[in-house]
């Protein structure tokens, strides 16, 4: 059970990085219509990879917390619910941002209908869609925070896993909200302030780090042992 959740875990930062990380980077430019159009006409199966790479992430996080709840419910089973619940809310938010994608690629088809539209309102679109998509996945970030919480107290109350870790995942809950407050209260000035990375970086090596042990450790050097809620 608990390489299973080091692998799908393994998928979730591998996809999460590809689809969130190195394909807008490759693609978008965030002040420049025109250019961020042209990249994605250039690279259209570039950025469908992403699109499908963020699929296959948003599924694996369905099904991660299920089987984490089966590896820690024993510790706490009320912390374990919270933390599936949680996770599990962010999944529909996350497919339903996917569709502002979708749109994009409609637009870069420029089927007749479109026509009515100028290049530089078509332009203006692409960009008005990624934008939507970004601000829904900001959104969907509080619940990427919230279940890291719970899901850090049964790590630093197990047995098997490094107290460390669970003390990371925990700061890292609060890490995503405050990134979230603070693009939404200040995202101009955020954006140039580069300290998102910062902020989240707590939940960033916490959940690496449990990643790792699952895969790499496990729990061969002690078993759960159900304690009382």
């Amino acid at each position: 059970m608990a390489t299973l959740a080091g692998l799908i875990y393994l998928l979730l930062v591998l996809t999460g990085f590809f689809s969130l990380r190195y394909v807008p980077a490759r693609l978008i430019v965030w002040d420049n219509a025109a250019a961020t159009f042209n990249n994605i006409v250039a690279s259209e199966t570039l950025f469908k990879l992403g699109i499908l790479s963020g699929i296959i992430g948003y599924t694996g996080f369905l099904v991660l917390p299920f089987v984490l709840y089966r590896l820690l419910h024993h510790i706490n089973r009320t912390y374990a619910v919270v933390m599936v619940v949680f996770a599990v809310v962010s999944v529909p938010l996350s497919y339903s941002y996917l569709l502002d994608k979708f749109a994009v690629l409609t637009l870069i088809h420029q089927s007749n209908y479109l026509r009515v539209f100028s290049a530089n309102q078509l332009h203006a679109l692409v960009l008005m869609h990624l934008h939507f998509y970004d601000n829904g996945i900001l959104l969907a970030s509080i619940f990427w925070g919230l279940w890291l919480f719970p899901f850090g107290y049964l790590v630093f109350k197990s047995e098997f896993l490094p107290k460390v870790i669970g003390i990371l995942l925990m700061v890292g809950c609060f890490g995503y909200q405050i990134d979230f407050l603070f693009h939404y209260f200040m995202p101009d000035k955020y954006n140039t302030m580069e300290i998102s990375n910062l902020v989240r970086m707590p939940g960033s090596l916490g959940e690496l780090g449990i990643c790792l042990w699952l895969l790499i450790v496990g729990t061969r050097e002690k078993r759960i042992t159900p304690k009382p809620n």
